[in-house]
């Protein structure tokens, strides 16, 4: 199955993850221009009013750039919505992006039919992050158009499955859209992965290391330090395991091998607060070896796209 049409205008086959508390408009729009899907999580937007205010400064500067470059029209955007019950907001969030005709919708923490349908109903498609084949066929049973692995090695809340294992998983029954998360960071990684059999990089940690990234100098340092060896997998700070930042979990004043399972908050931090996950305790994929500076979004997908291109002419001549 090829992919929808919106996705013709990708100067690279990359989704930019989005990014708790890191994405926003900036960031979202360089990405786009750059060539990639831009995405933020809607509840990056607070209050709830200031997810209208968004989508207009998006819609209006991706529009301009287009006018202005018709030979090399911006990427599409995407606004990921959190489908758990917790989530007060979603309805008013899905309302807020009908408004705006929102292109792509990432859904995470639960699949809903009747929330694909309402995407659906203003001509834009649903992709739902999984961790695993069970998530991923209950996704497209309730609607999805497509899917995101999340496979071991990303960042935040990752699964634990080798790509190669859940990408092939999927594959044997979905032809749909899929994307690959994982240690995804340079251009051939990027081909890797749809010689696996995924469409599509879904790409984050790279995108904290840049300027337009609302990150955290020390986080963005963090990133340009970092190895796949300083990345921790983890339950402690979200109930969920996650991967984070080495660095960040020694700032927080925690052993970072030989953490407990469980609940932060039932911590002594002797009267200090306890630290939180995202502000305090920074998420990290494993593929961060990979970046050794902190520049704008537009350098980096370039680098990106010209390690795309001589990958596959490696391929070419290598057959």
């Amino acid at each position: 199955m090829s992919l929808p049409a919106l996705f013709d205008r990708l100067a690279l086959p990359v989704i930019g993850s989005p990014l708790f508390i890191i994405s926003g408009p900036e960031l979202v729009i360089a990405q786009c221009k750059a060539g990639i899907v831009g995405s933020f999580p809607a509840l990056n937007a607070r209050p709830a009013t200031l997810l209208d205010e968004w989508l207009h400064r998006i819609t209006e500067e991706l529009a301009q750039h287009n006018r202005d470059h018709p030979d090399a029209p911006a990427a599409p955007f995407a606004v990921n919505q959190i489908v758990h019950k917790s989530n007060d907001r979603l309805e008013q969030d899905i309302s807020t992006c009908e408004k705006w005709q929102v292109p792509i919708t990432i859904t995470s923490l639960g699949a809903r039919e009747e929330l694909n349908q309402a995407v659906h109903g203003w001509g834009g498609i649903t992709l739902h992050d999984v961790i695993d084949d069970r998530f991923a066929r209950k996704a497209v049973e309730k609607g999805a158009d497509g899917l995101i692995a999340v496979a071991a090695g990303a960042g935040g809340h990752a699964g634990r499955l080798s790509p190669f294992a859940l990408v092939q998983e999927v594959r044997q029954w979905f032809d749909g859209p899929l994307a690959l998360s994982g240690s995804i960071a340079t251009g051939a990684a990027v081909l890797a992965a749809q010689a696996m059999g995924a469409d599509l990089a879904y790409i984050g940690s790279p995108f904290i290391a840049t300027e337009e990234a609302n990150a955290d100098p020390r986080y963005k340092q963090g990133i340009v330090d970092g190895r796949a060896s300083d990345i921790i997998y983890s339950n402690l700070f979200t109930g969920v395991h996650g991967n984070y930042l080495r660095g960040s979990i020694e700032a927080a004043g925690l052993d970072p091998d030989n953490l407990p399972e469980g609940d932060l908050s039932t911590m002594n931090f002797g009267g200090n607060r306890s630290p939180k996950a995202w502000k305090d305790i920074w998420g990290s994929g494993q593929g961060i070896g990979a970046v050794d500076q902190v520049e704008p979004v537009g350098i980096r997908v370039e680098r990106m796209r010209r390690e795309y291109d001589a990958a596959r002419g490696r391929l070419r001549l290598a057959a």
